[in-house]
C-alpha cells in the first residue's frame, strides 16, 4: 500500500469519525470498539459512516494512516532540520522517547493493531508492515550516512529498541524507560560509526 495524499479536502463528519476512532482505537483497542460507539462519539448518522468508510476495517487503515502520518512527521522533522546523519537518528531517537512519556502513551499503535490483526494477507496486517518497511528503509538510509559497511544491522538494531522501549514504556516508568532506550540509540550510534 502507499502514502498518499487526499485528493480532496475530507468532509467534516468524515474528520470526526477518524478523530474519534483515532483517539478511541488508540486507549482501548481496535476490536474492542465497535462501529456503533464510534458513530454515537462521532454525532453522526450510521448512513454517513459508511458513506466514509465501507467498512470498520477500512476505517482501521485510516486511522492507521493518519498515525503513518503523524511518525513520518517527526522523522521527517528531524531529518530536514539539517543535522549530521548522527544526530539526526539521535534526533528521531529523542522524538520516541519524549512520546513514550506523554499522557495516555499505549504503546506503538502499529504494535498494537499486528496483535489483532496477526493474518498477513489482511490490509491492516499490510498497512502496519508498510509502515515498518517505511521506519526501516528510512534508518537504512541514515545509518548509511553515518557507515555504510552495517547499515542494515545497525537499522534493524534502532528498530528493536525502539519496538522494546514501545512496549515496556506503558508498563514500567516511562521515564526511564525513555532514557534506557536513549542510552541504547546513542551507544548503537557510536559503535555503528567507529566501523
Amino acid at each position: 500500500m502507499t502514502y498518499g495524499e487526499p485528493a480532496a479536502r475530507p468532509s467534516e463528519a468524515r474528520l470526526r469519525l477518524l478523530s474519534t476512532a483515532t483517539r478511541i482505537f488508540y486507549a482501548e483497542g481496535v476490536h474492542a470498539v465497535g462501529v456503533d460507539r464510534i458513530i454515537a462519539e462521532a454525532k453522526v448518522t450510521r448512513a454517513t459512516f459508511y458513506r466514509h468508510f465501507p467498512s470498520k476495517d477500512d476505517l482501521v487503515v485510516t486511522y492507521l494512516r493518519e498515525v503513518h502520518q503523524m511518525d513520518r512527521g517527526a522523522v521527517d522533522a528531524a531529518i530536514t532540520a539539517g543535522s549530521a546523519p548522527a544526530d539526526t537518528v539521535l534526533a528521531i531517537a529523542g522524538a520516541i522517547a519524549k512520546n513514550i512519556q506523554s499522557p495516555g502513551f499505549r504503546g506503538c499503535a502499529f504494535l498494537n493493531a499486528a496483535a489483532e490483526y496477526p493474518h498477513p494477507g489482511h490490509p491492516v496486517h499490510q498497512q502496519i508492515i508498510a509502515h515498518r518497511q517505511w521506519f526501516l528503509d528510512t534508518l537504512r538510509v541514515l545509518m548509511a550516512q553515518v557507515a555504510e559497511d552495517s547499515s542494515d544491522p545497525a537499522a534493524r538494531h534502532f528498530v528493536m529498541l525502539r519496538d522494546g522501549a514501545m512496549a515496556a514504556g506503558c508498563l514500567f516508568e516511562p521515564a526511564l524507560v525513555a532514557d534506557t532506550f536513549l542510552r541504547g540509540v546513542e551507544g548503537l550510534v557510536r559503535i555503528h560509526a567507529q566501523r
